[in-house]
């Protein structure tokens, strides 16, 4: 380095730390805060918070108890989602959310209609949040999750949750539920997973959850094939995927777009159980009233009895069509005849939801066969590498 350049460095070099000096300490807020390189480029600028909306329906998670240890003497589907969301703590550490009053009341309360609104409510969220968390009661939850998870088109996250205590009660699992959800739908994690269901720290697939348990927290189950993961504090480990997951993105979508119909061209459908002896009564009359499709929770395999398969002959001659499942809790179904589709790992709630979507956009039975074995399948399958 030449005199010249040399002095005319010191000299610039002297003129900043002359002006630093008498320059306050101006903190950066925590909002703009970002790491900078020498070069003065950005290396990590802070995360966006994401966006995520909880829509409730009511449930035990809204109810009020009696006292604060009546563990099952309350009224559910009473507080109010935006009072419950306010009350969590650090929830503004995990997401930016809010808050839309769907409904109050318990889960077997609400109609299939019902349903296609809340559908529809959950994809209007989604055109301008991360996430969405429903809010529901328990004993009809994994129906609604079905459901959501057949016709919302949106892939970005539906995580429904609930409580088996009410909000009021001393150990109480509502919060933490209502919580967790929130958090798991924040992650971004199960993006494309269809929605899922979250209880008790675990997430599980709307297709194969189950509840076991007219009152243990641990109630929701995936049999046989397990949870798709858990949440532990900050750590959101994810296991296993749906199999919808891992179809191409163009591919993802069923065909059941609920803004094509309208609800009054929701299917009517209905399940008859078979045990001993059982009578031909309740096939009969359910296509009495108007029933387009019947789903038999059979037993061991799916068998259903003589007198139940002879009525179920005549209900196929006049167009409806039936699913055949197992009232076991588990395991699959493989029979299939005229009129008559096999159920796979379906139980008879879920394919009864199945089958009610399907009869609401075809009538074909080919068709909707065909949509039994895709959409309504359950096995992973790996693409060609």
């Amino acid at each position: 380095m030449n005199k010249w350049k040399s002095h005319s460095f010191k000299m610039l070099l002297a003129a900043g730390l002359a002006f630093s000096a008498v320059l306050p300490s101006i903190p950066l807020s925590k909002a703009s805060a970002a790491e900078v390189s020498i070069s003065g480029e950005i290396t990590k600028a802070e995360k966006k918070m994401p966006k995520v909306q909880v829509i409730a329906t009511g449930g035990t998670l809204a109810g009020k108890s009696t006292d604060e240890t009546s563990f099952t003497t309350y009224k559910a589907g009473t507080l109010l989602i935006e009072d419950m969301v306010k009350s969590l703590p650090n929830k503004d550490k995990i997401a930016e959310v809010s808050t839309y009053q769907f409904g109050n009341s318990g889960s077997s309360a609400y109609t299939i209609q019902q349903l296609y609104e809340l559908s529809l409510k959950v994809d209007e969220a989604l055109k301008t949040q991360d996430g969405v968390v429903v809010t529901s009661g328990t004993d009809t939850m994994e129906e609604i999750a079905y459901f959501l998870d057949l016709t919302v088109r949106s892939p970005k996250p539906v995580v429904v949750t609930g409580s088996m205590r009410p909000w009021t009660v001393i150990g109480t699992d509502a919060p933490a539920n209502l919580y967790n959800a929130i958090k798991l739908a924040a992650s971004g994690k199960t993006k494309y997973f269809g929605t899922v269901l979250m209880l008790n720290d675990e997430f599980h697939a709307a297709r194969e959850v189950t509840k076991n348990n007219s009152y243990r927290t641990d109630t929701f189950v995936t049999p046989e094939v397990g949870a798709l993961g858990y949440i532990d504090e900050n750590n959101i480990r994810v296991y296993r995927a749906p199999f919808r997951a891992l179809k191409p993105a163009n591919e993802w979508s069923t065909p059941f777009d609920l803004s094509k119909i309208t609800k009054n061209d929701l299917a009517k459908v209905e399940i008859a159980y078979s045990y001993q002896d059982a009578g031909p009564g309740a096939i009969s009359g359910f296509v009495a009233n108007g029933a387009k499709g019947i789903v038999t929770a059979g037993t061991g395999a799916g068998g259903i009895s003589k007198a139940m398969s002879e009525e179920r002959a005549k209900a196929i001659e006049q167009g409806v069509i039936f699913v055949m499942t197992t009232r076991t809790g588990s395991g699959s179904n493989y029979s299939s005849g005229k009129g008559i589709i096999a159920g796979d790992n379906l139980n008879a709630a879920h394919a009864r939801i199945m089958l009610l979507l399907s009869l609401s956009f075809s009538k074909d039975f080919a068709t909707i066969q065909d949509w039994f074995t895709t959409y309504g399948y359950g096995q992973i399958e790996i693409p060609e590498k």
